[in-house]
């Protein structure tokens, strides 16, 4: 309890410092002021000392007891109830441009680059709290898999669904994925707009110049990251479908056009990121979500309740018992 208690004017507890020549004054003078007869010999008033004469000393005792109170009322002691709001100041709007193509069943990440990614992102989006996230996908054309939201939880389940199913023409059209990612955030209000950008190949299909989609997201102030999702030279990866549908795996090079994405993330105000196994892949995540702060505003409401009315009256209680024992049961003492 009493570390709730605050004093609004603390500098008035040195007054207790007054205390101890209080005390020294009246162990040296305080007794002597009373009348004394002074006789030669006390023989004859051999007895019991009265109670009342070792009482006594609290009469001074309850005007050291009231200007005690006195002093902690004029320094004012409150209890404080402190409340919090948080306001989101600026807030981020960031779609995620994830390359689905059949080369991310590759397997130089564990178990495959698709896979790898997914949980990853799926961290990055649990740590955007207070930020509108939505997914792009492309391979040869690019979609919308998940407009922007604020709702996580959609874009939890839709980034879990994502896997190459030969429903989109195989191939990588980095253009048409940042395009379809820069039409999601051109129209949006928020004050930071961001696209991360994620490929392990070169731009081969498509009817759109990554250029041109870099240009666009220029012009409505999109920043860009981009990744190079691949180890470097070769890597374990789809080659051909065998007759009973499956995937023919064999060694194939590793083949990501960093020139271009250097450029598209350097011509937007972003960095370009190469991730060549799981735990570089985990850190560049971890990077952006550095880069890209929430600025929150909290508000702090005190609400301070005085505490002082009791003190004071304490003290006039103790003031007024001191003067109705000094003039009733010890007036012969005085």
């Amino acid at each position: 309890m009493l570390e709730e208690i605050t004093f609004a004017n603390p500098e008035y507890l040195w007054l207790f410092v007054a205390f101890l020549p209080l005390l020294l004054w009246y162990y040296f003078k305080g007794k002597k002021q009373q009348a004394r007869l002074t006789l030669s010999s006390l023989k004859g008033f051999q007895g019991k000392t009265s109670w009342l004469a070792r009482l006594q000393p609290l009469l001074y005792a309850f005007r050291l007891l009231a200007l005690a109170l006195v002093i902690l009322a004029v320094s004012r002691p409150q209890s404080v109830d402190i409340s919090t709001r948080t306001k989101t100041n600026k807030g981020i709007d960031i779609i995620m441009a994830i390359d689905v193509s059949s080369s991310m069943l590759a397997q130089d990440l564990k178990p495959n680059r698709l896979a790898a990614l997914k949980n990853v992102a799926s961290d990055f989006v649990k740590d955007r709290k207070t930020d509108r996230i939505g997914l792009v996908v492309y391979a040869g054309e690019s979609y919308t898999k998940t407009p922007i939201t604020s709702d996580k939880r959609i874009v939890l389940n839709a980034l879990e669904s994502i896997k190459y199913d030969g429903v989109i023409n195989d191939g990588t059209a980095i253009g048409m994925g940042l395009a379809t990612a820069v039409n999601r955030l051109k129209d949006s209000k928020a004050k930071s707009k961001v696209i991360i950008l994620l490929t392990d190949g070169v731009n081969n299909a498509g009817f759109i110049d990554p250029k041109i989609a870099t240009e666009l997201a220029i012009e409505f102030q999109i920043k860009t990251y981009t990744i190079g999702l691949g180890s470097n030279g070769n890597a374990r990866a789809p080659i051909g479908i065998l007759p009973n549908g499956a995937f023919q795996y064999g060694i194939t090079k590793v083949e990501i056009d960093e020139a271009l994405l250097k450029t598209i993330a350097e011509d937007t105000g972003g960095v370009y990121f190469r991730a060549t196994n799981n735990n570089s892949l985990i850190a560049i995540y971890d990077e952006i979500n550095k880069l890209e702060k929430t600025e929150i505003e909290e508000f702090k409401y005190y609400n301070y309740q005085e505490k002082y009315r009791g003190l004071l009256l304490a003290a006039l209680f103790f003031l007024i018992l001191e003067w109705i024992l000094k003039h009733t049961l010890f007036r012969s003492f005085i």
